[in-house]
């Protein structure tokens, strides 16, 4: 499963970063490595761009760039009422 496949509430650890070139570096240089776990709090009216937690901060990400992160380890409803309060259209209430 990639980063822009889960739903609002749920999450996972980071398995494989793909790309190539800058844009790999970009992801890497903000947070987006192997054995870290995310979290998508928001997502945008029309579903782009996503906003996720991850070490403790939000990452504002387009869809495009998060179909490169791979997960595993996915959870699924987990931390909803201590991060997004369920506020997002797609978070179950």
């Amino acid at each position: 499963m990639t980063l822009n496949e889960l739903e609002c509430g749920s999450g996972g650890i980071i398995s494989k970063v793909n790309g190539q070139g800058a844009l790999r570096d970009r992801l890497l240089d903000m947070g987006l490595t192997p054995g870290t776990e995310v979290f998508l709090r928001k997502t945008a009216p029309m579903g782009d761009p996503i906003e996720i937690t991850l070490r403790g901060y939000e990452l504002t990400l387009r869809k495009d760039d998060a179909k490169l992160i791979q997960l595993g380890g996915i959870r699924n409803g987990y931390r909803i009422s201590e991060d997004c309060g369920g506020n997002c259209e797609s978070c179950p209430k």
